[in-house]
């Protein structure tokens, strides 16, 4: 039985959300659902789709995303109305699992036929003093647009149709000469953070601090230049 409309949109903890979805493959990162299913060519991958489409019918238009390639499909559930996870995305994501499994495939956090790398999303964070004066240039440089629900002076920008890397901004209080005030946010599945962070140290990264995990922890290059590994 489908949950009333007021169920479907109450907001979930991260923690209930990840509980209910990683028995299937999926993974909450980043205010979102994503699983990958690995195909051997764009033409299953194209029946797999369709497939996918069909199982959640128009209830899937406000939150179903996806990416197909030769070797994989990436699935992404999040309302398009409020950009959060609600129980109706966890009900899709269900829908699209059975649908994939009829076929043979399954969902699965690892991307690409080599699981080269898990789901994840890419963030660019902007150190700023004065956020509202610069965030107009880089909404009109990138060609971005306003999150869903978002569109104070201080919010971030996205992609409207979400290939690049959502932009957000960082209060400063006061500048930090020599110092990169552009990093990235690399937001990943709970069980890959320290995979990641360990990958990352043994190829020469430095540990900055790890004061926020297991929210994120802060590495550097040899060089300094930061990343923030993001759960």
């Amino acid at each position: 039985m489908r949950p009333e409309a007021t169920e479907v949109s109450k907001p979930l903890t991260a923690r209930s959300i990840s509980e209910a979805v990683s028995s299937l493959g999926w993974r909450y990162v980043l205010d979102a659902l994503r699983t990958a299913v690995l195909v051997e060519s764009v033409g299953q991958g194209s029946d797999l789709v369709a497939r996918a489409i069909a199982s959640v019918g128009a209830r899937g238009d406000d939150s179903l995303s996806l990416d197909l390639r030769h070797d994989h499909v990436v699935f992404t559930l999040q309302s398009l109305t409020t950009a959060t996870v609600t129980a109706h995305e966890v009900e899709l994501a269900g829908r699209v699992s059975s649908a994939v499994s009829s076929l043979g495939l399954r969902t699965e956090p690892e991307v690409g036929s080599a699981h080269c790398r898990s789901v994840q999303f890419i963030e660019v964070a902007i150190d700023a003093i004065d956020i509202p004066a610069i965030r107009p240039f880089w909404r009109a440089a990138m060609g971005y647009g306003d999150e869903a629900g978002r569109s104070g002076p201080d919010d971030s920008l996205v992609d409207p149709i979400r290939q690049g890397p959502a932009i957000w901004f960082q209060q400063m209080n006061v500048t930090r000469p020599q110092r990169n005030r552009i990093h990235l946010d690399v937001s990943v599945p709970h069980d890959e953070a320290h995979h990641r962070i360990d990958a990352a140290l043994a190829a020469g990264g430095v540990m900055v601090s790890k004061a926020s995990a297991p929210a994120f922890w802060v590495l550097a290059d040899a060089e300094g230049n930061e990343v923030c590994i993001s759960t």
